[in-house]
């Protein structure tokens, strides 16, 4: 496997599964822009530089980082005018948790949702 690629690894009874944190990036990402009112993703700090430096970050606004067997998950979001973002924040929070557990059976520790800004519907 790549040495620039962080990997989750699980033992089982007929071997190893490796699950890149690029992949579980990628899981949150999907899972909180199904929220409804959730309109993109904001690229944080640690993304912008991963772009200048030429790498390819495929969920910019997502950190994802492995303690004690479990995921913690850190999105930064753009919302849509007009929604409640505490409420916001709890759907994305569920949804990111549910998607992860279900997709990959690892254990997520917490999800962290960062509002990076608010996007406006054009008038019509």
């Amino acid at each position: 496997m790549s040495e620039n690629k962080e990997y989750v690894s699980r033992s089982d009874e007929l071997g190893n599964i490796h699950i890149s944190e690029e992949v579980l990036a990628a899981i949150a990402a999907a899972a909180a822009l199904e929220v409804e009112g959730v309109s993109g993703l904001a690229a944080n700090l640690g993304s912008d530089i991963a772009e200048l430096l030429g790498k390819k970050n495929l969920a910019k606004g997502v950190r994802v980082k492995m303690e004690e067997d479990k995921v913690e998950v850190e999105l930064s979001v753009l919302m849509a005018y007009g929604y409640t973002i505490p409420e916001m924040g709890k759907s994305i929070q569920e949804g990111v948790k549910n998607a992860i557990e279900s997709m990959t059976g690892l254990e997520v520790a917490c999800v962290n949702v960062n509002v990076g800004g608010i996007t406006l519907q054009p008038k019509e």
